[in-house]
């Protein structure tokens, strides 16, 4: 019989790290651990949508009342129906798929059909700061290839121009987690593009992005908060040209292929995010990635410390997890 175990870690960042709607100065996260009775144990890790009120504690309370359905054959699709996409779900899923590659010894890429893994590019991330700060994470951040600039309402263009002279040839992506009217966003787009920034993220608030309907913009566009799990789609299509898969936001791997596969039937093309958290939360959403124009799995550069095998990084480069981390 499976048994599952519980346990909440609080993770410190490097430094505050700013968005245009918080400012994390620690990362919580819940990891589950799934064993069987051979001693094999499938672990995984979740930090939840806080913006939709998740907290590990509500996550591991969420596990406990469907423990007593769990059996020995349970898969993903069995996830599927027992929790709704977000991190509880996120984290069973992906503690499921290593337990599996452990009891058998087959890799989670080889067992979900993907090609070999092979090392991806991830955008490093800066956060929302005065002057001096923004300038001196780009400045650290030379040896990135790509940068994500979080924004807001009030510094925007500002924050472009400080990292454009500070790492001239860097790629930009934007990100305003929300922050802008469509107002703004067509007001900025003209700059955003004459700038060079590749794409923007979740401009507008999630639930009005209807309002993008008719927007002819010069530079992509991404859903983020406004792209869940496949039932989200059908208010994305022919208002972005991109979704950012958050394992979090879709409630684990099995979900998140699904969700990858869709989109991209339907023409939209495929980022992967992550919600912070250490190399064990980057493991399984690394096999997303191995399909997405934009890679965005730098939450443990973002903390002080990381698990005891961790993910390899170098100038933006990750290398693929080992099954000591995970799959």
């Amino acid at each position: 019989m499976i048994s599952c175990q519980t346990r909440i870690e609080l993770w410190e960042m490097t430094e505050p790290f700013e968005i245009a709607r918080e400012v994390i100065t620690h990362q919580p996260v819940l990891v589950v651990s799934l064993s069987d009775g051979q001693g094999h144990t499938g672990c995984a890790e979740a930090a939840g949508v806080d913006y939709d009120g998740e907290t590990p504690l509500n996550m591991a309370d969420q596990i406990a009342r469907v423990l007593p359905q769990f059996h020995d054959d349970i898969n993903g699709q069995d996830l599927l129906r027992l929790l709704p996409a977000g991190g509880a779900r996120n984290a069973l899923d992906c503690a499921l798929w290593d337990l599996r590659a452990k009891q058998s010894g087959t890799p989670v890429w080889q067992a979900a059909g993907l090609a070999p893994l092979r090392p991806v590019t991830t955008a490093f991330t800066i956060g929302l700061g005065d002057e001096a700060t923004t300038r001196r994470k780009a400045r650290e951040a030379r040896h990135f290839p790509l940068l994500k600039l979080k924004v807001d309402a009030l510094r925007h263009m500002d924050v472009v121009r400080m990292v454009r002279e500070e790492h001239p040839g860097v790629r930009l992506v934007v990100d305003a987690n929300q922050a802008w009217s469509l107002d703004l966003l067509k007001e900025l787009l003209p700059q955003l593009a004459q700038a060079g920034v590749e794409l923007v993220e979740q401009p507008l608030p999630r639930g009005r992005d209807s309002e993008l309907d008719g927007l002819s913009s010069p530079v992509p566009l991404a859903a983020d908060e406004s792209c869940t799990d496949r039932s989200s789609l059908g208010t994305l299509i022919g208002r972005y040209q991109f979704v950012n898969i958050k394992l979090d936001k879709c409630g684990g791997l099995t979900e998140g292929l699904a969700l990858a596969a869709e989109a991209s039937r339907h023409g939209l093309g495929l980022m992967v995010g992550n919600m912070c958290g250490t190399s064990l939360a980057m493991a399984p959403a690394f096999l997303l990635a191995q399909s997405c124009r934009y890679v965005d799995l730098d939450g443990p550069l973002l903390q002080k410390l990381d698990r005891a095998t961790p993910l390899t990084y170098h100038e933006g480069v990750i290398q693929p997890p080992k099954a000591a981390l995970w799959g």
